[in-house]
């Protein structure tokens, strides 16, 4: 059988930039930017040694959890793996609480006892990043399981890697969580090198959605470099979910600028590579289709 292999450039989606409004684009732009400028002064600290422990950031990233928040309701409730900090701020946090955090203060949003990998909130229905890789996958499905039990119509994202869908854990939540019909929509963040190895060297299938075939689970592919079609696609899922329907994997093909971690030095890239996905900066993308709208009601 003739192994699968496609490009690392993420699927163009064909999203209408006229469906959201320019209060829309302002938010996702404000949010995006400053999930940015929080993880770059993140890394400035790491490096000053202020911050310990391990650190793993979203820079490039940012769209996928921008697009998924407006498109979802603040009863839902999110949970991802250890790259974590942008999660809660897209959410509402205030950045201050996740620096606490990563310092290891006590004002942090985990008492600053869980460090980097382990943000959490109660109160934004955000029930962590996990270091474990893959644990989150089953712990996403159980919480889906308690409101399908209590009756209410929220929702469940489960956010991991690429990596991740090697795991057991994955393949046993999803068959469960199609079994059961249960409302989480499980998010493959393909960033293509998991935590350093691509994609297409440990696995025979690289168009990931697809593994969801096996349970005849509703998947797609998602360009992950724009808030767009991320919300597009959560949309989506969110609808099915809601009625009943159950669950959907989206792989989100995106891209993180950094290495794996503070301590990779990414090398397994090029540097060509990484700045064709620099042109596609979802923070960029987004501040266009604002200057564009301005100019556009400006002419009006």
């Amino acid at each position: 059988m003739a192994k699968t292999t496609t490009s690392k450039v993420a699927p163009k989606s064909a999203a209408k930039t006229s469906k959201f409004d320019k209060k829309t684009y302002m938010k996702w732009y404000e949010s995006m930017l400053l999930m940015r400028k929080f993880e770059e002064k993140a890394g400035q600290l790491y490096i000053q040694q202020k911050i310990r422990g391990f650190c793993h950031l979203y820079i490039g990233q940012e769209a996928l959890v921008a697009g998924a928040v407006s498109a979802t309701k603040p009863t839902d409730s999110y949970i991802t793996a250890y790259r974590d900090h942008a999660h809660p701020i897209g959410l509402g946090m205030d950045p201050k609480y996740v620096m606490a955090e990563l310092y290891g203060k006590e004002t942090g949003c985990t008492k600053g006892k869980g460090g980097s990998m382990h943000m959490f909130s109660k109160e934004l229905n955000f029930f962590g990043g996990h270091g474990i890789v893959g644990g989150q996958i089953p712990l996403g499905a159980g919480i889906a399981f308690a409101y399908k039990y209590k009756g209410n119509d929220n929702v469940t994202l489960c956010y991991m890697g690429d990596g991740a869908v090697r795991q057991g854990a994955f393949h046993e939540a999803l068959n469960m969580a199609m079994n059961w019909k249960l409302p989480v929509i499980f998010i493959i963040e393909n960033n293509y090198y998991a935590m350093g190895t691509a994609v297409d060297r440990v696995s025979n299938v690289t168009d990931l959605h697809k593994m969801a075939d096996g349970y005849l689970m509703p998947n797609e592919q998602v360009d992950g470099m724009a808030c767009e079609p991320v919300h597009e696609a959560i949309e989506r899922a969110v609808t099915r979910a809601r009625k009943g329907e159950g669950p959907t994997l989206l792989e989100m093909r995106t891209y993180r600028y950094k290495g794996h971690s503070m301590s990779d030095p990414a090398k397994y890239r090029t540097k060509e590579e990484l700045e064709e996905y620099k042109n596609l900066d979802p923070i960029e993308s987004a501040l266009n289709v604002i200057k564009k709208k301005s100019t556009l009601l400006k002419r009006k």
